[in-house]
């Protein structure tokens, strides 16, 4: 899949990691409403450990019908799950035992043969970076002294964040997931920030808009609260 062009209108909508949690999503599209002229970047593991990795995924597929710029990132959950269906039984068992059997229960499904083929095309098409003028959005971490095409995959997908990061070389902000902020708060370092707010445990799904700081979070209950970078 080729990344969209950077809006020159409209807002730009990072999503932190969903994992499976529906209920999340869908109360932020209803708060946001999500449409034609917003960018919007899901970082990655939209799979596992939450109860509707099915729907999540549904979900997405349609929404990139009326958010043509939608951009899907791949996480670390979504390399396992690729994994788990090509590499060998080892790969499979791993990805269940990180909460691939929850990502299969949402489909009511015994095997991977049993998941439908566009999803499989979804998780397929997943990027590993996207770039705006001023951003970049990754899953997990960078190496700052690279360029961003010249990035790890065990970093791009695995690597965490600690919150002392240098500035990346490219002189762009890092808008990140993948490192659960049990706090239920993004972690802003300045030039690097990262959204994954532990929405399948008891945290927050965060949708940051990076032209402001702003962001919205909601949980499963169906519960929604904003706030801003940079404030308590």
């Amino acid at each position: 899949m080729q990344a969209p062009p950077e809006a020159s209108k409209g807002r730009v909508l990072a999503i932190g990691d969903i994992h499976g949690c529906l209920a999340a999503l869908q109360t932020l599209d209803r708060h946001l409403a999500f449409g034609p002229d917003d960018l919007v970047i899901a970082l990655g593991d939209y799979v596992d450990r939450g109860p509707d990795s099915k729907g999540v995924i549904d979900f997405l597929i349609e929404l990139r019908k009326r958010t043509p710029r939608l951009v899907t990132l791949r996480g670390n959950h979504e390399v396992m799950m690729l994994a788990a269906r090509t590499q060998g039984l080892d790969y499979f068992e791993g990805w269940l035992s990180a909460g691939g059997e929850q990502t299969l229960a949402s489909y009511k499904a015994e095997s991977l043969a049993d998941i439908p083929e566009a999803h499989w095309q979804f998780l397929e098409s997943t990027l590993s970076i996207y770039e705006t003028r001023t951003h970049f959005f990754v899953h997990a971490n960078v190496i700052a002294q690279l360029p961003l095409t010249e990035q790890w995959d065990d970093v791009i997908y695995w690597d965490r964040f600690d919150g002392h990061e240098p500035p990346h070389c490219s002189g762009k902000t890092m808008v990140c997931g993948h490192t659960s902020q049990q706090s239920g708060r993004p972690f802003d370092i300045g030039h690097a920030v990262c959204i994954d707010t532990w929405v399948y445990g008891r945290g927050w799904l965060t949708c940051l808009e990076v032209k402001s700081g702003r962001y919205w979070q909601a949980n499963q209950r169906g519960e929604l609260r904003e706030g801003a970078l940079g404030k308590a």
